[in-house]
């Protein structure tokens, strides 16, 4: 039995399987906090401590659903070649968005991690909570953060954007478009993005766009305000 459960057929059936409930949950719901990702994660969590599944018997039977990880990126370049003519009249607007946010999500987890009293390391490990998990572990490693723990901070923040990013943006009025894709992919990366697909084609390549120049100026400007902070003090 143990063999079965560890097999990647097994694995892969039963990753698949838990995907198809929450896509026919939410189908049903259309609850946000249902939303077919939010859903999987902890049923999977949970399913895998259950039956004993190896967490090396896991990242096995997965494998193939990590390789398509390269086509779905594929698959956002070709949104953003649809959308290029929204990207051509509004790329200084994208820049200046995804910079302004970028620069206000680093400089308010640091002032207001400090005012709890968090230490370097947690602080760092905040720093790149709104880029993608590999980004922001990579970050998180490299200016003194735990990898780990950005990690968790990183789908937390995806899932709270995921959820609420739509609301909010509703609530503020916000009706543009690019304005909403740009907020969930800059705020919420990958969560955020599959939020911004149901939204519209152009809500999911801009939020597409977002993710990947969030995760270059998170990379860039992290070390760069760490130092000018530690200069003013």
């Amino acid at each position: 039995m143990e063999t079965l459960l560890n097999s990647e057929v097994f694995i892969l059936t039963f990753i698949i399987g838990v995907y198809l409930f929450a896509l026919w949950l939410y189908g049903k719901t259309k609850l946000p906090f249902l939303h077919p990702l939010l859903v999987s994660i902890p049923i999977l969590a949970l399913g895998t401590h259950l039956l004993g599944i190896a967490y090396d018997s896991f990242e096995k039977g997965s494998r193939i659903i990590s390789f398509m990880l390269g086509p779905t990126v594929v698959v956002l370049g070709y949104l953003l070649y649809e959308q290029l003519v929204y990207l051509k009249e509004n790329a200084l607007s994208i820049i200046t968005s995804v910079f302004v946010g970028c620069v206000t999500g680093i400089v308010s987890v640091i002032f207001i991690a400090r005012y709890f009293g968090a230490d370097h390391a947690l602080i760092a490990s905040l720093e790149p909570k709104s880029v993608t998990t590999p980004i922001a572990m990579s970050i998180a490693e490299k200016t003194g953060g735990i990898p780990s723990i950005a990690a968790v901070v990183v789908i937390v923040v995806g899932i709270f954007g995921g959820i609420s990013g739509p609301f909010i943006l509703e609530r503020l009025g916000i009706k543009s478009r690019i304005a909403r894709g740009l907020a969930l992919g800059s705020a919420a990366h990958g969560l955020g993005t599959a939020r911004a697909m149901e939204l519209g084609s152009i809500e999911g390549a801009i939020s597409g766009l977002a993710i990947g120049v969030m995760g270059i100026m998170t990379a860039v400007l992290v070390p760069v305000i760490e130092m000018i902070l530690e200069k003013i003090q």
